[in-house]
C-alpha cells in the first residue's frame, strides 16, 4: 500500500473549481515533483494532503489512516507528529537562535526536551549549520535560513515532509544545494519528499513528476 494516496479530491473556493477530481498516490521514499502552470492547483492539492486545507469531497490516506476524517485537535497533533512542512519564506521566528527554531515542532509534541535538542543538533550537523546553532534567523544568509527550516520540517522523522516552492526565494547556487540535500536526506533517512516547483532542474531531478493542468493531473 502507497505511503500517501488522495481519491476524488476536488475543492472549490467560491464559484472557482480549483481541484477536480484528483487521485495521487506516493510511496515510501519517493522524491516527487508536482509542476504546472500558476492557478493549475498545485499548491491547493499539496495543503490538503499536508492537512493544511480540507477537500470538499474525496479523501486522504497516510500510514493507512484516513486523514481527513479526523477532527480538529487530533489532526493538529497528527501533523505535528507525521508531516514536515517546507515553504518558500522560510517562516523562523526571528526571536529564537537556529537550534531553538528547529526544536520547536518538537517541543509541542511534549517529546523530551534534551532529545529534541540532541536530534536538531544532528539535523543541523548534517545540513552544514553546525557553527551557526546559536545565530538568529537575521544573522543567517537565505540559503542558511532555508536549511533550518528544512531541520525544522525533519525534527519529528515526519512520514512525509511537504515543499511548497522551496528553492523560489533562493539564488541558482543555493537552489541547487537545496536540491541535492533532499536527496541526501533520503539516502540517510529514507525520507519522503513531495515538491511543488516551478524550478524545471529540480523537477527533472525527482523519481516521478506529476502534471496538473486545470486542477486534474495529466500524467503520473
Amino acid at each position: 500500500m502507497a505511503l500517501l494516496s488522495a481519491t476524488d479530491i476536488h475543492k472549490k473556493y467560491g464559484t472557482l473549481e480549483v481541484l477536480k477530481g484528483v487521485d495521487i498516490s506516493i510511496e515510501k521514499g519517493e522524491i516527487v515533483s508536482i509542476v504546472g502552470s500558476s492557478g493549475a492547483g498545485k499548491s491547493t492539492l499539496l495543503h490538503i494532503l499536508g492537512t493544511l486545507d480540507q477537500p470538499d469531497r474525496g479523501a486522504v490516506y497516510l500510514n493507512e489512516l484516513q486523514i481527513t476524517s479526523l477532527r480538529s485537535k487530533k489532526l493538529s497533533q497528527f501533523r505535528n507528529k507525521h508531516i514536515g512542512f517546507i515553504f518558500q519564506f522560510h517562516h523562523l521566528l526571528p526571536e529564537f537562535s537556529a537550534l531553538e527554531n528547529v526544536c520547536i515542532p518538537g517541543w509541542i509534541s511534549n517529546a523530551k526536551k534534551s532529545l529534541v535538542k540532541e536530534r536538531a543538533k544532528e539535523l543541523l550537523t548534517i545540513l552544514g549549520l553546525k557553527d551557526r546553532e546559536e545565530h538568529k534567523p537575521s544573522q543567517l544568509s537565505g540559503g542558511e535560513q532555508q536549511r533550518v527550516a528544512v531541520a525544522r520540517a525533519l525534527i519529528n522523522t515526519p512520514s512525509v515532509v511537504f515543499a511548497d516552492e522551496p528553492t523560489g526565494n533562493l539564488d541558482s547556487a543555493n537552489a541547487k544545494e537545496l536540491h541535492h540535500l533532499f536527496f541526501e536526506l533520503r539516502k540517510k533517512f529514507n525520507q519522503t519528499f513531495l515538491i511543488v516547483t516551478h524550478n524545471e532542474e529540480l523537477a527533472q531531478l525527482s523519481d516521478r513528476i506529476v502534471h496538473m493542468k486545470d486542477g486534474k493531473i495529466n500524467n503520473i
